[in-house]
């Protein structure tokens, strides 16, 4: 398995995709900053060849291309000798379903694909396309093949019949990912059972793609996946997922939670962003709250689980061994936001017994870290 890039070097990006204009902006954008080099190739065959001269650190991926998919591709460097791959997929059901595919197998994150010439190409999606390189260029890359498409067996679960009424959750669980945070969601999501406490979750996804991740998590989940609209009543057996380059906040509603859905300008360099979240949780749950941040690149919801903490919330962060990049947890942990760092595969776990204890946060003061 290859090693991260040396910290020093620049990042060097190989950029496949048949679009011209897509390459241009990509040859514009990214070097920027000055810590990203780009090579380009206008198809897989052309980019095989210029990998055998130069092996890049990350690879930026279309998925529709002449003579080879970028799925076939992916599946082939997967294969061979492991690159982080950015997943660049255009909008609609078809291009999100592919890039979901992607991500089971080995992707590590998703990008939209410019609609438009680089003159006018948003300094906010300019921004987001240069973190998920930087986020990927650190990434040890495994194959995770099947980690969102091997739903057959759950799927024939009989328990994924879910209640016909579901109640007003009185606590609240707010979830935050970034990179390798599909897979991590995943394996949260799939062992929570239907009457789980109401969770609202950031993923850090574009706009066009989140609708098409809900779904897939709904299909296999026995909690209700689904991407938060305004309005949408936080209920007990429910999650409601941040709309890709949208804010998700939590409000009182009598004695419930509901949620709002909004634009608003960048937080910690992501829209939507984990910091407002956390922060609106806060305020709207204090102690009747659950934190939980999990792996990504960056510091996104690091001060917002603070101020959850402080709130009277139970915190709980992703340990390294578990994440793809353990950026997110790392700076919640330094910033003195977690009470207890747990594996992916214990979090549903301690997230029930929180839940289930005479006070949401059992166990605080022993848990510190």
């Amino acid at each position: 398995m290859a090693a991260p890039k040396p910290a020093g070097k620049p990042i060097r990006v190989l950029v496949v995709d048949d679009s011209a204009v897509v390459r241009q902006v990509m040859q514009q954008v990214l070097p920027r900053e000055g810590d990203i080099e780009v090579t380009v190739a206008i198809d897989p065959l052309i980019a095989m060849q210029k990998m055998q001269v130069t092996r890049p650190d990350v690879i930026v991926l279309d998925l529709e291309m002449p003579r080879m998919d970028g799925l076939t591709f992916l599946r082939k460097v997967m294969a061979t000798d492991p690159i982080p791959v950015v997943v660049c997929s255009g909008l609609g059901a078809r291009g999100s379903q592919a890039a979901l595919e992607a991500l089971a197998e080995g992707a590590v994150e998703v990008v939209a694909k410019p609609q438009m010439e680089v003159r006018d190409f948003l300094h906010d999606s300019a921004t987001m396309l240069m973190d998920a390189v930087r986020a990927a260029a650190v990434v040890v890359p495994r194959s995770r093949a099947g980690s969102l498409t091997s739903a057959p067996a759950l799927q024939a679960r009989p328990s994924l019949v879910r209640p016909a009424a579901q109640q007003a959750t009185t606590r609240i669980v707010a979830v935050a990912a970034s990179t390798g945070g599909t897979e991590a969601l995943t394996t949260l999501l799939t062992a929570l059972p239907a009457d789980a406490p109401g969770l609202v979750i950031v993923q850090h996804m574009p706009a066009g793609f989140t609708a098409a991740f809900a779904e897939r998590l709904n299909s296999i989940c026995r909690v209700e996946v689904k991407e938060a609209a305004t309005g949408d009543q936080v209920l007990d057996g429910r999650a409601l997922l941040a709309r890709g380059n949208r804010h998700l906040t939590v409000l009182r509603a009598g004695s419930g939670y509901e949620v709002r859905v909004d634009e608003g300008p960048l937080v910690s360099r992501h829209r939507p962003s984990a910091d407002v979240l956390f922060r609106s949780v806060a305020q709207a749950a204090g102690p009747n709250a659950l934190g939980i941040i999990l792996t990504g690149m960056g510091a996104d919801g690091a001060d917002g689980l603070l101020e959850m903490r402080q709130a009277g919330a139970f915190t709980v962060a992703q340990d390294e061994a578990s994440c793809v990049v353990f950026g997110m947890p790392k700076e919640a942990i330094a910033r003195g936001a977690v009470d207890q760092v747990i594996g992916i595969s214990g979090i549903a776990t301690r997230l029930l017994r929180w839940a289930t204890s005479d006070r949401g946060d059992a166990g605080h003061s022993n848990n510190r870290v």
